[in-house]
């Protein structure tokens, strides 16, 4: 297993880190694959393998993927470095939602009675809110890390405009930072490369992206033959939605080095991302043992320059405004002179 920074902290984190979206029932059936017996087996499984990260959220089956993670970890919670979040909607109830100070509050309580610890490492803004001041927010996430009930702060699926945003508040007021940005990145999804990494490179925050594998599609098991991959996630959820033909050209490349290397075609898609630009770890969701194992292949696998090239080319985006533009000037002999 490979290792790295979350962005500019100190904490040290797997190259992969365990997903638990599909631990738990109270969600969609594509996503409520593992119950507390198998899910128990696999998270101790991958903390063997070297695994010591591992992501939730508080809206993932209503709770339920945080109690099965704080009951399986157990006694190794210290072997754990453990991500949850706060922001999605877990009830009618009007407030219970949102990044006011009243929210986070109660959802921080909540979470931790529920993964049965008295802090977690890293606590995300699951989405942005903008019917709450930022710096209410801000000012509230930084108070549970004086509290000691957080070590880390991070944000998921903001814009980068207001993470940047956010990131010069944090320093103007001597608030706890963001150092990372839970994100979709995926060979078939590569919109943040325009905005959102140069952001999180300037400002040393770390990535943690979610759907690696773009909800399975580039595990190679949906095929222009079998477009729904024998009736995988993505036939009855698909959230994650990219131009297929083009995608099927992509899982087309990642075969042929999938092939040459004995490997997966997952393990190659993971592999790509886990060394971009900016991504400190890479989450990994399965719905078996078997899915696992392969998935981690990817941990200690690293391309060569001609086989990224070619996944590169592959899977290359237009560019948008302003960026169109300006690439224009990138081989200006004074910004060529001082690379």
């Amino acid at each position: 297993m490979r290792y790295a920074r979350l962005g500019n902290s100190g904490l040290v984190v797997s190259r992969m880190a365990f997903g638990t979206m599909t631990m738990g029932s109270g969600m969609s059936p594509a996503l409520a694959r593992l119950g507390s017996s198998e899910s128990d087996r696999l998270i101790g499984q991958a903390l063997d393998a070297g695994v010591n990260f591992f992501d939730t959220a508080n809206v993932y089956h209503a709770g339920e993927s945080e109690r099965i993670l704080g009951a399986a970890l157990g006694a190794r919670r210290n072997d754990a470095v453990i991500a949850t979040k706060v922001g999605m909607r877990m009830s009618n109830r009007l407030d219970d939602s949102g990044l006011s100070a009243r929210n986070i509050n109660q959802s921080l309580n909540a979470s931790l009675e529920r993964l049965g610890t008295d802090h977690v490492d890293v606590l995300l803004c699951h989405r942005n809110d903008p019917t709450t001041p930022l710096e209410e927010t801000l000012a509230a996430l930084d108070r549970v890390v004086q509290e000691g009930k957080v070590r880390y702060l991070g944000f998921s699926n903001w814009p980068a405009w207001e993470a940047a945003k956010a990131v010069a508040l944090q320093k103007a007021n001597g608030w706890a930072p963001f150092v990372t940005g839970q994100m979709y990145y995926s060979l078939v999804g590569r919109d943040i490369e325009h905005d959102y990494v140069p952001f999180a490179l300037d400002a040393g925050v770390g990535t943690m992206v979610w759907s690696p594998l773009a909800g399975g599609f580039l595990s190679g098991k949906y095929t222009r033959d079998n477009p729904t991959g024998g009736g995988g996630r993505i036939a009855t959820l698909d959230i994650v939605p990219f131009d297929r033909e083009r995608g099927f050209d992509i899982v087309d490349v990642l075969r042929e080095i999938a092939g040459g290397r004995g490997t997966s075609v997952a393990a190659i898609a993971l592999s790509w991302l886990a060394d971009r630009p900016s991504v400190s770890t890479v989450i990994i969701g399965f719905a078996d043992e078997t899915q696992m194992r392969q998935n981690l292949e990817a941990s200690d696998l690293i391309l060569t320059e001609d086989e990224r090239a070619r996944l590169d080319a592959a899977a290359s985006v237009e560019l948008p405004y302003p960026q169109s533009f300006l690439s224009r000037f990138a081989k200006d002999p004074a910004v060529v002179a001082v690379r």
